[in-house]
């Protein structure tokens, strides 16, 4: 097994996950990689959420942030200076959500703080989350990727993004504020610069120690596939799809997750010519399966799943 550690020196975020998508995309056979860097004043949603109902996109953008989708699951998360981001990728062979889950909870030992995983995708400090993690599958290589909040703005967290009033209720809390915790608020000593070399060393002693190989940044974004991929991350296209445009919308909260759907129909068929979905569910396969059953379907009959997943149960249950 070889162990590789790259460290981003930009913040903008498009050329950051671009980065990310191209490791993920190359076959490096026994190889686990981490990568670590910082994005500037940005809201990062899930590939199936609506950019409107999580994000005050109109403040985002007046104030100079950025509006990021990526192209896993799971839900809303802020980046800013204060903060860092991290991501695993290794093949299937090699990938171990448990090990690199430890790595992060080793590096923040470090600092005297006690960290549990908890539920599907987040890490705990004194019962208050302060890493948001979410995860995919390629070709080639799993991903294992999550934001530590470390010093950054509430303030703007709170004024940015836009948590569903059900979603607070299940949680028995009145804010976002509530639900979270920087960091440097349970030690004031971890900055955002200050964890890097404790992630690395972590990152190694959870790996039985064996030595990293550091991969230079610069280097990477100058590749092909990197600048075609901050080319598409960056588009209006891919971040904010067709969600302006709808005639019909459902929306409800289940066990899996929360979905919102805004469907196109054309009346004089009686047809759904367009499904946009956004959800916090992390199968992805069910969503696009959901997806694809609903395009092209009679605003009359359900069409057939495919299968008993509750995913595909739920979705066509609120429409039909």
């Amino acid at each position: 097994m070889n162990l590789r550690f790259i460290v981003s020196n930009q913040t903008n975020p498009y050329l950051n996950i671009a980065v990310e998508n191209h490791l993920v995309a190359q076959p490096e056979g026994d190889t686990v990689t981490m990568y670590v860097w910082k994005n500037r004043r940005t809201v990062v949603i899930g590939q199936n959420q609506n950019p409107f109902s999580e994000c005050d996109v109109e403040a985002l953008e007046a104030d100079g942030g950025y509006l990021m989708r990526r192209r896993t699951g799971g839900g809303a998360v802020y980046h800013d200076d204060g903060n860092i981001n991290f991501s695993f990728v290794a093949p299937p062979s090699l990938y171990d959500q448990t090990r690199q889950f430890s790595v992060i909870q080793r590096a923040v030992a470090d600092y005297g703080i006690k960290a549990e995983v908890s539920g599907r995708n987040d890490v705990l400090a004194e019962g208050r989350k302060f890493s948001g993690n979410a995860f995919s599958r390629g070709v080639h290589n799993n991903l294992h990727h999550g934001t530590i909040l470390i010093k950054g703005n509430m303030e703007d967290l709170l004024r940015y993004l836009k948590p569903k009033p059900a979603k607070l209720q299940k949680h028995g809390v009145s804010s976002v504020q509530s639900r979270v915790v920087n960091l440097s608020e349970l030690n004031a000593a971890i900055t955002s610069e200050s964890i890097v070399p404790h992630l690395r060393d972590a990152f190694s002693a959870v790996y039985d120690g064996l030595p990293l190989t550091t991969l230079d940044f610069a280097t990477l974004t100058q590749t092909d596939g990197v600048q075609q991929l901050f080319r598409e991350f960056a588009s209006d296209e891919w971040r904010y799809g067709r969600w302006r445009q709808f005639t019909a919308q459902r929306s409800g909260q289940f066990d899996w997750g929360d979905i919102e759907m805004q469907l196109t129909v054309d009346e004089a068929r009686g047809v759904i010519t367009d499904v946009q979905m956004a959800s916090d569910a992390l199968d992805l396969a069910a969503l696009s399966e959901a997806r694809r059953l609903l395009t092209g379907a009679s605003t009359a009959v359900s069409p057939t799943p495919t299968s008993d997943n509750p995913i595909l149960r739920d979705i066509l249950a609120l429409v039909y």
